[in-house]
């Protein structure tokens, strides 16, 4: 689990987030919304989709792409947008069955009508890799008691019961297909239910941050690197509407490494650690031209 030091380095990035939220509620959500091109590409891309975030951000704004790709994966972007977009419509939705469905059948719109919106039934087994997701007759039940537990807070530390239920979720997989991109459209509704933003588990690091985390949760039933993982992602969120709030100029993390002697990867790992105010946008790390290294 995190140390009350992360814990406690949250709570003030919750508090000074809050602050500055107060009269800036448009500008939040339109922060919020012009994420959401690099979320659905991630979301996607851990599935193993082709299109880049140039072919999903044409796709979300109706453009030509230059290249064919499946009616599927024109769905697949498409739907994901849409349901991003319902989770902003309003501030809290809470967390059932029938939501977790609803979504769902949103998620496969146009794309499989049969299976959308309903968990698995019959012998609608599924695998991913060695895992076998739980047997359909009790995927209900499990479900039922999984958002139950949730809703009772029986795990005190908030991120912590996010962790758990995306594991255990993950675990069940209950739907014949869509199941990682509903658990991590169920994490930022988890997240925003609780007045904080949504975050983007990236792509590019799922093999070796991301992944590994489901084997060890299904050997040992520790979920406690996805704690780590969401409050690494969860400071990076809160870091970057802080910056775009309050900062100047925004400047590459790259550009201010140099003018304040700091190595490049030195200030990488700084940034994926969080312990620099530093953010992703389009994939690249950037960060408050005017931030003093000197303060940390």
């Amino acid at each position: 689990m995190i140390n009350q030091t992360t814990k406690d380095k949250i709570v003030a990035l919750q508090k000074q987030f809050t602050f500055l939220a107060k009269g800036n509620e448009t500008l939040l959500k339109e922060i919020a919304l012009a994420e959401i091109p690099e979320m659905v590409y991630n979301s996607n891309a851990i599935e193993n989709s082709t299109l880049t975030l140039e072919d999903t951000e044409k796709i979300l704004t109706g453009g030509t792409l230059g290249r064919k790709v499946s009616v599927r994966e024109i769905y697949e972007a498409k739907n994901l947008a849409r349901l991003t977009e319902i989770l902003l419509e309003k501030d809290k939705h809470k967390l059932t069955i029938k939501l977790i469905l609803d979504l769902h059948k949103t998620l496969l719109t146009h794309i499989d009508e049969g299976i959308a919106g309903r968990f698995r039934i019959g012998k609608e087994w599924v695998r991913v890799g060695n895992h076998l997701g739980a047997n359909p007759q009790f995927v209900p039940s499990l479900m039922q008691e999984l958002v139950d537990g949730y809703n009772q807070d029986k795990i005190e530390y908030f991120l912590d019961a996010i962790a758990h239920f995306h594991a255990e979720f993950e675990t069940i997989h209950p739907f014949v297909d869509g199941n990682g991109r509903m658990g991590r459209v169920l994490i930022n509704l988890q997240l925003m239910n609780t007045g904080l933003p949504p975050i983007i588990i990236q792509n590019k690091n799922k093999h070796t941050a991301y992944y590994p985390l489901f084997s060890k949760y299904q050997s040992t039933l520790k979920f406690d690197g996805f704690t780590e993982l969401f409050a690494q992602l969860l400071q990076e969120t809160l870091h970057k509407r802080i910056t775009l709030l309050t900062a100047k100029k925004i400047v590459p993390l790259s550009v201010w490494a140099k003018r304040n002697h700091v190595k490049a990867n030195v200030a990488a790992n700084k940034a994926k650690r969080q312990t620099i105010p530093a953010f992703r946008l389009r994939e690249k790390w950037m960060i408050d031209e005017q931030y003093n290294s000197i303060e940390e």
